[in-house]
């Protein structure tokens, strides 16, 4: 096999970038039941800016320390980043851990 047929199956392309891309971001599933409030800040005493609706998913893009909270999946301070300048307690969300998930939030 020639080096041009290795970087056509490596798939060197601007669409297979874009792929990888979107394959980076995880999704988690909210508690079931649960209408989450989405905060602009990573703690109860920030506006809420929306409400996610039953069996939503969302992405953590970084996570952050905040406000302790209590949920379904036990007591965390732990805030997810699910959008520019959107958190929810991670105390909502299924991740598996009661650790990190994703990158702290600079």
């Amino acid at each position: 096999m020639s080096v041009d047929r290795v970087e056509e199956a490596a798939g060197t392309g601007a669409d297979s970038e874009a792929m990888t891309a979107e394959s980076a971001v995880r999704t988690y599933a909210v508690a079931p039941g649960v209408r989450l409030n989405v905060r602009n800040g990573p703690g109860t005493s920030y506006g809420i800016v929306r409400v996610l609706p039953e069996g939503t998913r969302v992405p953590i893009f970084c996570q952050t320390p905040g406000t302790q909270v209590s949920g379904p999946y036990g007591t965390s301070s732990i805030w997810d980043n699910i959008d520019n300048g959107e958190y929810v307690s991670d105390a909502y969300i299924q991740t598996g851990t009661d650790g990190y998930v994703a990158a702290r939030c600079a």
